[in-house]
C-alpha cells in the first residue's frame, strides 16, 4: 500500500519523467539557414549596387541603345566574329541616335559602347541566376525560415520585372526616323527606381536575418513609432529625390546650367518651357527639370535636419549613431550634387554622386530599421 502523499506533491505518475524547460521556443519550427540566406542577400545587395553603378556609367556614355534587340538567352554570347560584329554595327547604324548624334563611329568606336551595353545585361543575367540557384537550393534544402519564401520569391519577381522594364526603357530610343537619339526619362526613371526598390527590400532581410525571430520580437516592444514615422517620411523623400535624378540623367539635365546657387544668372532658369504641351516640360526641359532637382534637393536636406534632431533624441546609442551616419552621408551627397554641377556632370563626379544615393538610402533604412527594431544595452554595455 502506498504512503501518504503531501498535498503540495504534483498529481502524476511516480516515477513519469518531469518536463524540462526548453529554451528558444519562439524560434522552435522555424528554423532555417538564417546566416546562410543573410549572406547570399549579401552577395545580391552587392551585385545590385554593381549594377546601379554599371547602368550609370552606360547611360552617361550613351552606350545604352548600342545592342537594338532584346535576347534574353542567346544575347549572353557577345558577337564571336568580324561578320558578327558587323552584322550588330549596321543594325545600330538604321537608328537614330547613330544617323543624328554618332555617325563619325567606326567599327572600333561601336564596340567600346557596345561592351558596355552587354556588360550591363551580363550582370543581370548574373543576378538572376545567383538568386535562382540560391532560392531553389534553399527551397529544396528546406533551409528557407517559416514567412520567409514569399519574401525571397518577391525578390525574384521584381527581379525579373526589372529585366521586362530594362527592354521597354531601351525600346523607346531604338527608332528609325523620329529624330529621337535617347530613352524616354520617365522610363529610365521607373527602371531606376525598381532598381533602388529591390535594393531597398535586399537591404531591409539583410537587416531582418541579422537577429532572431524571438529577438526580433523583443525588440519590437521597444519600437520608438515616432523616430521611425520620421524615418519613413525620410525614406520616401530621399526616393522621390532618386526618381527626378533619373530625370535629371535621362535628358543629360545636369549639363545643362553649372553655376549655382543660380542657374544661367538667374534663379529660376531662362526659356525652362520650351516643349508643348506644357506638362511636357516637367519631364523634358533640362532646364526646369534640373530646377526641380535643386529644390527638392533643399527641401531633402531640410528634412534631413529635422529627421537627424529627432532621431538623436532616441534612448539607444544604436538609433542615435544610425541617425548620426544617415544625415553626414545626406551632407556628402548635397556637396557632390553641387559639385557634379559646377563640373558638368563629368563622368567620375556624376557616378560618385549616383554611388551616394545608394549609400545614403541604405543608411535611412538602417536607422528606420533600428527605430522599429530597437538594440538595447545591458549594464554591462552588451547589444541585445
Amino acid at each position: 500500500m502506498s504512503g501518504k502523499r503531501s498535498i503540495f506533491e504534483e498529481v502524476s505518475e511516480q516515477g513519469a519523467a518531469r518536463p524540462v524547460a526548453q529554451p528558444g521556443l519562439i524560434d522552435k519550427g522555424r528554423g532555417g539557414a538564417r546566416r546562410g540566406i543573410r549572406a547570399w542577400l549579401v552577395v545580391l545587395f552587392a551585385l545590385v549596387v554593381a549594377m546601379i553603378v554599371v547602368g550609370g556609367l552606360t547611360r552617361l556614355s550613351d552606350a545604352g541603345l548600342s545592342i537594338t534587340e532584346w535576347r534574353p538567352v542567346t544575347g549572353a554570347l557577345p558577337p564571336m566574329s568580324e561578320a558578327e560584329w558587323q552584322s550588330e554595327f549596321e543594325k545600330y547604324q538604321q537608328i537614330d541616335q547613330f544617323r543624328i548624334m554618332n555617325g563619325w563611329m567606326t567599327l572600333a568606336d561601336f564596340k567600346e559602347i557596345y561592351w558596355w551595353e552587354w556588360g550591363h545585361r551580363q550582370l543581370g543575367r548574373v543576378i538572376g541566376l545567383v538568386w535562382a540557384l540560391g532560392f531553389f537550393g534553399f527551397l529544396v534544402a528546406r533551409q528557407i525560415p517559416a514567412g520567409w519564401t514569399r519574401r525571397l520569391l518577391w525578390i525574384g519577381a521584381l527581379g525579373g520585372a526589372q529585366g521586362a522594364i530594362g527592354w521597354w526603357m531601351v525600346a523607346s530610343g531604338v527608332t528609325s526616323g523620329e529624330g529621337i537619339t535617347s530613352v524616354k526619362s520617365y522610363r529610365l526613371m521607373v527602371h531606376l527606381g525598381l532598381a533602388f526598390a529591390i535594393l531597398g527590400f535586399i537591404a531591409w532581410y539583410v537587416f531582418l536575418l541579422g537577429r532572431s525571430e524571438r529577438a526580433l520580437m523583443q525588440a519590437r516592444r521597444a519600437k520608438e513609432a515616432r523616430i521611425f514615422g520620421v524615418a519613413t517620411g525620410w525614406m520616401h523623400f530621399a526616393f522621390l529625390q532618386i526618381l527626378i535624378g533619373a530625370l535629371v540623367a535621362g535628358i543629360d539635365a545636369g549639363r545643362s546650367y553649372n553655376d549655382w546657387p543660380t542657374m544661367g544668372g538667374q534663379w529660376f532658369p531662362p526659356n525652362a518651357f520650351p516643349v508643348t504641351p506644357l506638362w511636357l516640360n516637367f519631364l523634358e526641359s533640362p532646364g526646369l527639370v534640373q530646377f526641380i532637382h535643386r529644390m527638392v534637393a533643399y527641401a531633402l536636406f531640410a528634412y534631413a535636419i529635422f529627421a537627424w534632431t529627432r532621431g538623436r533624441k532616441s534612448v539607444h546609442a544604436a538609433t542615435r549613431f544610425a541617425f548620426n551616419a544617415a544625415f553626414a552621408a545626406m551632407a556628402v551627397q548635397v556637396a557632390l550634387g553641387i559639385l557634379t554641377v559646377l563640373q558638368g556632370a563629368t563622368l567620375h563626379v556624376a557616378i560618385t554622386h549616383q554611388l551616394m544615393a545608394v549609400v545614403v538610402f541604405v543608411l535611412i533604412l538602417r536607422a528606420r530599421y533600428l527605430a522599429a527594431y530597437p538594440k538595447a544595452v545591458s549594464i554591462r554595455g552588451e547589444a541585445k
